[in-house]
Order: C-alpha cells, then sequence, then structure tokens
C-alpha cells in the first residue's frame, strides 16, 4: 500500500481546514506522515477540522495563499517533501459575485504554490495541485471530459480553474521538466460528498441542515447530474499520484481525471432519494425547479472520463453510489447523535474505506 510512502514524511497541506483538507490531514496522520498546514482560517461554522480537533497533532498555520512571502517562509521552515494544494475559493454562485477574489486565490494561489516548489527545488520532492472538473469548458456533452479538452468556461470560478491548470502545465514545462527536481502534476475530481462537509450553498449540507431542523429541503435543481463521489475516492487517487511521483518521473507534468463511472449517471434527486433510504424519518424535499430564476446559468450535465487513471494507474472507485450515499449519510447521523467521537469515526470511515479497497483488489492496496 502507498501508506509506508508517506510513514515519517513531512507533507504539507494548503487548504487543510476545508472539508477534503481535513479528510486529508486525517489520512495521512493516520499513515504516520508529519503533516503542516497553510489555510486562511475555519471556513465553516460548523467545522469538520475544529471537530476533528486535529490542530495540535500537525504544524497549524494561518495565512492568505495570495501571500507569497508568508507561505514561503512556511515552506522554508517546514521543509516539505509533498505539497497537496487543495487552497481555493471552491463556491461556483460566489465566484459570479467576488470573480476578483476567485481569480486572485485560484490562479495566484496556484502560482505562489509552484514558485515556492520551484525555489526550494532542492526540498520539495513532490507536488499534487487540485484543481476542479469544473476547470473544464462544460458544453454539456454525454460524454465523460478527458484531459485534454478544452479548459475554461462561460463563469469565473471555471475560468480560474481553467487558468490555474495552464499556469501548473507553464511550470512543469519550463521547471520540473527533468529526473532530478521537483516532480508536479494536476489532478481533477467531481463532485465530492461526505461526512464533515459544511459549506455553503452545497446539496448535502442543504439538505443535513434542513432535516435538524426537520424541514423540507428546497431543491432548485433537482434532475441536474453530477459525477457523485464519496471524499475519499479522489483522496486515495491523489495519495496514489504523491506515492507513483516520489518513486518515479513517468507521471510527471501529467494531469489526472478522478471520478465515479462515467457510465452511471445520478441526479440530484436521486442523492436525495437515496439519502431518505439511509435517513429515519427523513423530512423530504421540496421541487423548486418550476421556481428557479434564470439569473445564474447552472450546468445540467458533467462528466469524468477516468480512463486515464484507470489504464495508467489501475485507480478505480471504491464505493459505488449507494455505498457512497451511505458512508455520507451515516457520518452526519453520528454527528447528530453524537454517538462516537469525530476523530475516532472518520478514522474508522477511512478503515472501513481501505477495506473496501482491499476486497476489491484495488492497485493502491497492493
Amino acid at each position: 500500500m502507498f501508506n509506508s510512502i508517506y510513514k515519517n514524511k513531512r507533507v504539507l497541506i494548503t487548504g487543510h481546514t476545508g472539508f477534503k483538507g481535513s479528510w486529508l490531514t486525517t489520512w495521512l496522520l493516520k499513515m504516520g506522515a508529519e503533516v503542516a498546514g497553510y489555510s486562511i482560517g475555519i471556513p465553516s461554522t460548523p467545522s469538520h477540522f475544529e471537530d476533528l480537533n486535529i490542530q495540535s497533532k500537525i504544524q497549524h498555520h494561518i495565512g492568505d495563499i495570495r501571500d507569497f512571502q508568508h507561505f514561503f517562509q512556511v515552506c522554508k521552515d517546514f521543509k516539505p517533501e509533498f505539497i497537496f494544494h487543495l487552497a481555493a475559493q471552491l463556491l461556483v454562485r460566489y465566484s459570479n459575485i467576488e470573480p476578483h477574489e476567485t481569480f486572485e486565490v485560484n490562479v495566484l494561489g496556484t502560482l505562489n504554490v509552484l514558485e515556492c516548489i520551484r525555489q526550494l527545488k532542492d526540498i520539495i520532492k513532490v507536488g499534487v495541485i487540485i484543481t476542479s472538473d469544473k476547470c473544464y469548458d462544460n458544453v454539456e456533452w454525454l460524454y465523460g471530459y478527458r484531459e485534454n479538452d478544452k479548459l475554461g468556461g462561460e463563469d469565473p470560478y471555471s475560468g480560474s480553474k481553467g487558468a490555474a491548470e495552464l499556469v501548473a502545465k507553464s511550470y512543469c514545462k519550463s521547471y520540473f521538466n527533468n529526473n532530478d527536481g521537483p516532480r508536479v502534476l494536476t489532478v481533477r475530481a467531481g463532485n465530492v460528498i461526505g461526512g464533515g462537509d459544511w459549506a455553503t450553498d452545497r446539496i448535502v449540507p442543504d439538505i443535513v441542515k434542513s432535516w435538524q431542523k426537520n424541514i423540507d429541503v428546497s431543491i432548485r435543481s433537482p434532475h441536474s447530474t453530477r459525477p457523485w463521489q464519496h471524499v475519499l475516492e479522489p483522496l486515495s487517487g491523489y495519495l496514489m499520484l504523491g506515492h507513483k511521483l516520489y518513486e518515479s518521473n513517468d507521471l510527471n507534468g501529467e494531469a489526472f481525471n478522478f471520478g465515479p463511472d462515467s457510465t452511471i449517471n445520478k441526479s440530484v434527486k436521486d442523492l436525495i432519494e437515496e439519502m431518505i433510504l439511509n435517513w429515519k424519518n427523513s423530512p423530504g424535499w421540496l421541487d423548486l425547479s418550476e421556481k428557479k430564476s434564470n439569473s445564474s446559468k447552472e450546468s445540467h450535465l458533467l462528466k469524468l472520463s477516468c480512463d486515464k487513471a484507470n489504464i495508467l494507474l489501475k485507480w478505480f472507485p471504491t464505493l459505488n453510489f449507494n455505498e457512497t450515499i451511505k458512508f455520507t449519510s451515516d457520518w452526519y447521523i453520528n454527528y447528530i447523535n453524537k454517538q462516537t467521537e469525530i476523530f475516532s469515526f472518520t478514522s474508522q470511515q477511512i478503515d472501513q474505506y481501505e477495506k473496501h479497497a482491499i476486497v476489491k483488489k484495488l492497485a493502491w492496496t497492493i
């Protein structure tokens, strides 16, 4: 398993206080890594990061990824061998309100991480740059987007993620193209769900917050499809790529998609109905699609092709759709009922996920 690579290694995660970042931090701690995190603050209330209470287990740094000098000093002092760059402005609708901030955080932030890797090339061995499935120019075709398809979209969020990919590509071609230097690549994941996500304007947190109050959740686009996957799915891919980059130069400069089986289309409605099956006495949901304003454009179809990860990495999703929803529902039900301490339950779900992968004999478990 790739966990042996990370034992006693220094790993820096940007955006470690966020949803994906807190799960990645927990997983790396379980592997025995020495972890440092760099984030602008706590992004939500409640907060998965705070509930996990892992601040004392890592080097916890508060800072703006746009502040190059501060971030550079943190890297220089910590001397990471791996950097996983997750820090970002994540919300599509917010990007329409604050486009300048979105481009600054997502593009300049990525540039700063790459420049730190370039300047500290004798220290930093691996950089995994996480962007988004929305980096693609989404024309809503029926087949999954591949890594060489057109980047950029009509909204500021998509544009910022496409631009971040171009910045990363230019650095890989110009500075990270030899066997002795750092090895860097980019990854694009679909809509991740799972316990501990409390972000604004996201489907699962909206459902949970409504059901906690015993009221229907209002849904504006029930028939939109998304590449739903549990948060641990792309994280397993990120960790696998970090492992591969550390061991060889073969994948340096590449880009990879991580998502569910692209032949399986599941809508927002499908997700809610599956959650209802796992949630005793759920209040249900209210369809607002007929009343939805046309003031903001939303994509209705978005799929990723993971053929490249399947073929080159032998990476495949561990959980099917039903298992993904059960993992997610179980976490929130445990949280609401205060059954098991959050760090313990989150760690148990990582263990369960690994056991599922071992049973399926997936490549990263061998």
